[in-house]
């Protein structure tokens, strides 16, 4: 399983089910705990039930809005940082946006700039973050970008890498190729990105010799890493 020496919480408000399902897959990849919400009045209750560190905020919610979400959680005295997250482009939603949180990044988004500016803030309010994954035998480590497995150093290019990363964080369970294009391209790929041929390649390297073979196919679904019992 993945081993983490603090766990890092972020609150993801989208009302699109698979905005807010691709975010969430994004940030679990980079190491985060993640609560996906869907409406702005269980963010608020979510904010008041769970220790959050981070909220990812859409504006255009159904109810509440983005906006109202907002200036809601910090009448109630929480003061973790705000990314809003949205389609609304104009100058005047960037500007209430970043008077009201502290970060606004407009739809579609490149997944590395938002994990990047999660990150930043993330540093800016002081929390301390994990910078490896564990898995069995198999580490992670973002802070020098190293993989190891048996304490064997392992060579990854950053999209094996980025790959890698995914199926560390979602141990158990089966990443559809959809889901490996939108979390390790970018949410606008159109699809023709080779998964398999990628997944190839890090199986060759991550399992190369080993006895167990941790990279596994689930034949029609997608692949799933599955470590050593």
């Amino acid at each position: 399983m993945t081993s983490n020496e603090e766990v890092t919480t972020i609150l993801v408000v989208d009302d699109e089910e698979n905005i807010a399902a691709l975010v969430r897959m994004v940030l679990e990849a980079a190491k985060y705990h993640v609560i996906e919400v869907h409406s702005g009045e269980a963010a608020i209750e979510a904010a008041d039930q769970h220790p959050i560190d981070l909220v990812v905020l859409d504006i255009m919610l159904g109810g509440v809005d983005g906006f109202a979400v907002a200036e809601k959680i910090r009448g109630r005295g929480h003061n973790m940082p705000v990314l809003f997250l949205s389609a609304r482009d104009e100058v005047n939603d960037k500007v209430r946006g970043l008077a009201l949180g502290d970060d606004y990044l407009t739809k579609p988004f490149a997944v590395d700039e938002l994990v990047a500016r999660v990150s930043a803030l993330l540093r800016r309010s002081g929390k301390v973050e994990r910078h490896s994954l564990v898995v069995g035998n198999l580490e992670l480590n973002e802070d020098n970008f190293s993989v190891t497995r048996e304490g064997v150093v392992i060579s990854l290019t950053p999209t094996e890498f980025k790959l890698l990363r995914l199926l560390m964080s979602n141990v158990g369970k089966v990443v559809s190729r959809d889901q490996i294009i939108a979390a390790v391209w970018d949410i606008d790929v159109d699809g023709r990105a080779n998964v398999d041929t990628y997944i190839s390649y890090l199986r060759k390297k991550i399992d190369g010799d080993f006895a167990h073979q941790m990279v596994t196919t689930v034949r029609g679904f997608g692949y799933t890493l599955t470590p050593e019992q």
